[in-house]
């Protein structure tokens, strides 16, 4: 009888098992069968040869900040993640803590490969060697402090004792800069940590915050899912969008075909539509793409450490 396909490879993927193990091969085969034996034989050395083909393909995990709650997030990332992975022939696995902080403490404990964040710029991090590699296309951002339309505060002096929300700790852009400014005017608020932008905006909404501290990206696509306006009481400068990052222990091989993926996504039809459908769910820009990056885009955000204060940095 003809042995199959399948039988051939299962024997074939024990043989090369037993060899890497240093064992040796011994097949229980009936005389005769010299089909299968061969077969066999051609295939395991075939394995052998190749370790990619005898050993299953290594999962890269990707961390996104928790700009949105879990659930959006998730639906954003997810579609983008798998096509890259398909593009790439490289396998790439979404993963998130329960707030910003705790994605980002996965990063630096070393259980991602890959991310999309700005947590990385401060000095101590940036000799973990993590390595810019792209970023969105998308208008600068800014810091802001900002309360309801109707709120009757104008200024960031009448903050003084009230109820400030923020994404969390490790938020550069939402918390760090902005609370930078107000430390700057000696102006004491009551922090509250919400664990991502969505959050610290339903503080606002609910009364048990006054103001929040934002990125004007998620400021702007907030109010566009939700209709709520909001008064902006103070800006920083203008900043690039969050950036696509490397770990240093992932092979160039395998880096640049998730770049050449992110990269390409644009110039392909299914990468277009996945980019305009993950866009029109978080309200950016509808022509929002990746493009590349060297990470000199981010001076900005290495020049806050050298002055911010010390419970900053």
């Amino acid at each position: 009888m003809m042995p199959s396909a399948m039988h051939v490879i299962v024997l074939a993927r024990r043989a090369a098992r037993s060899v890497g193990q240093g064992k040796a091969i011994r097949f229980l085969l009936r005389p005769g069968r010299h089909l299968l034996r061969t077969c066999v034989l051609t295939l395991t050395t075939l394995l052998l040869a190749s370790p990619a083909l005898a050993q299953e393909p290594r999962t890269y995990y990707f961390s996104p900040v928790n700009q949105y709650g879990i659930e959006l997030t998730a639906r954003y990332w997810n579609p983008l993640i798998r096509y890259v992975s398909e593009r790439a022939g490289v396998r790439l696995q979404l993963k998130l803590g329960r707030t910003s902080a705790d994605t980002t403490a996965y990063v630096l404990a070393h259980e991602v490969d890959f991310v999309f964040t700005n947590h990385l710029f401060s000095p101590e991090r940036d000799r973990l060697g993590w390595k810019t590699f792209g970023r969105r296309n998308t208008p600068p951002i800014h810091s802001q402090i900002v309360v309801l339309a109707d709120s009757p505060l104008r200024t960031l002096e009448q903050l003084s004792g009230q109820t400030v929300a923020f994404p969390g700790p490790e938020a550069l852009v939402a918390y760090k800069f902005s609370y930078a400014e107000l430390i700057h005017w000696s102006v004491p608020v009551q922090v509250v940590f919400s664990g991502n932008m969505d959050g610290a905006f339903a503080q606002l909404s609910s009364g048990r915050a006054q103001a929040v501290g934002a990125n004007s990206q998620l400021t702007e696509g907030w109010t566009r899912r939700e209709g709520k306006a909001l008064r902006v009481l103070w800006q920083s400068q203008p900043l690039h969008d969050l950036a696509l990052m490397v770990s240093k222990h992932v092979p160039q091989a395998d880096l640049r075909a998730v770049e050449r993926a992110f990269l390409d996504m644009a110039r392909d039809p299914e990468g277009r539509r996945l980019l305009a459908s993950a866009a029109e769910l978080v309200k950016l820009p509808p022509d929002t793409a990746f493009i590349a990056s060297d990470g000199s885009e981010y001076g900005t955000y290495r020049s806050f450490y050298q002055n911010a204060p010390a419970s900053l940095r």
